[in-house]
């Protein structure tokens, strides 16, 4: 299995950002896909996850700014970023689980992808 970010980048305060998380080796509708970012001196934190069924769901520092899809087509899933703040500055990574449900539980997620930074300054 292998995961790709792509998409990152430096953008202001209020700016949008699409990440992208090509995967191969995995079906992206099969499983709960999710995307977590860590930022210097924090722990990894779950920031949206969709589910086996399509169904979402997001950290509330997050609700109503990002969005998170996947298209079965392309075999990759989206985090479509609006309103973007400082806070958000952090390397985001793309995981994927083989369990059935979801978590925020990054222990949960057992491919990971190496990351695509986002700075908002």
């Amino acid at each position: 299995v292998q995961l790709v970010e792509s998409g990152g980048g430096l953008v202001q305060p209020g700016g949008s950002l699409r990440l992208s998380c090509a995967a191969s080796g995995y079906t992206v509708s099969s499983k709960s896909m999710g995307w977590f970012r860590q930022a210097p001196g924090k722990e990894r934190e779950g920031v949206a996850v969709i589910g086996a069924f399509g169904s979402t769901y997001y950290a509330d520092s997050v609700k109503g700014r990002f969005t998170i899809s996947r298209d079965g087509a392309n075999n990759a899933v989206y985090l479509q970023m609006d309103s973007l703040k400082p806070e958000d500055t952090a390397m985001y990574y793309c995981a994927a689980t083989s369990a059935s449900g979801w978590s925020w539980s990054a222990d949960y997620y057992n491919y990971w992808g190496q990351g695509t930074q986002v700075t908002v300054s």
